[in-house]
C-alpha cells in the first residue's frame, strides 16, 4: 500500500517500517519453513517470485504491510543512533488486508502479525504466528538461542497496537482509515492465550463456529475503555547504502 510507503511507526519496543526490497531475503528465509507456509496458507516461492510479491504488495491498495524491528534495550547507545538498522533486527511483519470499500456493508479488515525472530538455523525454538482472521498459532522453527529474547516481550501486541492505531486514525491517508467496528478475528476455540490477547485489544467473542472449532471476535472497544498505543510517525527515508533509513531515531 502506497499509504505507508514513506512513514515508519516508532514505539518503545518495536519499530514498524514499510516492506521493501531489502527485507525480501530475510522474509524468504522465514518462508522456507514448510510448517510456517502451511500455517500461514502460503505457497512456496522462489526468491525472484518473493521480490515480485513484495512489489505487488507495495502497490496494492488493499494491503497495509509493515516489517517489525525489535528495539534495543540500550536505545541511547551510539550503535542505536548511528547504525539503527544493524542494531534492531527484523523479527516479523504485521499486515491489514482490506476486503472491499469501508462504505460497503460487508467490508471487513483482516489483520495478521508474525513474530519470527532473526533466522540463524541452529537451535529449536518456538515462533508465534497470530492471524486476526484465521487461527492464532504457536509453531516450531529452527532458530538460534539469541532469538529467545524476542519472545514473551509483548512485541506482537505492541506491533498490532501501532498498526491498528495508524490504520484507524482519521488522519491516515486513503484508502485508510478503517472503521474499528469492521475489524474481526477468528481463533481456534482452544487457543485461550490468543483469545485473551485480542480481548486486551478490545475484541469480544461474537460467534462460535463448531464446524471449524473456531470463535469469532470483533472489535467492540469494551465500551470505550480500550485504547491502542500509537507509534510515533516519522518519515522513512530509504538508506541507499543498504540500511533501513532509520538513523534519526
Amino acid at each position: 500500500m502506497r499509504a505507508n510507503e514513506h512513514i515508519m511507526l516508532v514505539g518503545p519496543d518495536v519499530v514498524l517500517v514499510p516492506y521493501r526490497a531489502e527485507h525480501v531475503v530475510k522474509y524468504h528465509e522465514w518462508m522456507t519453513s514448510e510448517e510456517l507456509r502451511e500455517l500461514t496458507a502460503s505457497e512456496p516461492l522462489t526468491l525472484k517470485e518473493e521480490y515480485e510479491m513484495q512489489r505487488k504488495w507495495q502497490d496494492d491498495e488493499d494491503k497495509l504491510t509493515f516489517i517489525i524491528l525489535a528495539r534495543s534495550d540500550d536505545r541511547d547507545s551510539t550503535s542505536a543512533i548511528s547504525g539503527f538498522h544493524s542494531a534492531l533486527p527484523m523479527i516479523g511483519d504485521v499486515n491489514l488486508f482490506l476486503k472491499g470499500s469501508p462504505a460497503e456493508d460487508d467490508f471487513e479488515a483482516e489483520a495478521e502479525v508474525m513474530i519470527a525472530g532473526a533466522l540463524s538455523c541452529s537451535q529449536s525454538n518456538d515462533v508465534v504466528y497470530m492471524h486476526l482472521v484465521a487461527v492464532v498459532y504457536l509453531i516450531t522453527g529452527w532458530y538460534s538461542w539469541s532469538e529467545l529474547s524476542f519472545r514473551r516481550r509483548g512485541l506482537a501486541l505492541a506491533a498490532l497496537q501501532h498498526m491498528l492505531s495508524y490504520a484507524t486514525a482519521t488522519t491516515s491517508p486513503p484508502p485508510l482509515p478503517v472503521p474499528r467496528d469492521r475489524l474481526v478475528v477468528r481463533i481456534g476455540e482452544k487457543n485461550e492465550p490468543s483469545i485473551r490477547l485480542f480481548e486486551r485489544l478490545g475484541f469480544a467473542v461474537t460467534k462460535r463456529v463448531p464446524v471449524f472449532a473456531e470463535v469469532e471476535l470483533r472489535f467492540t472497544g469494551n465500551n470505550g475503555s480500550v485504547t491502542w498505543a500509537e507509534g510515533e510517525q516519522r518519515a522513512f527515508v530509504p538508506d541507499m547504502s543498504g540500511g533501513l533509513g532509520l538513523s534519526e531515531i
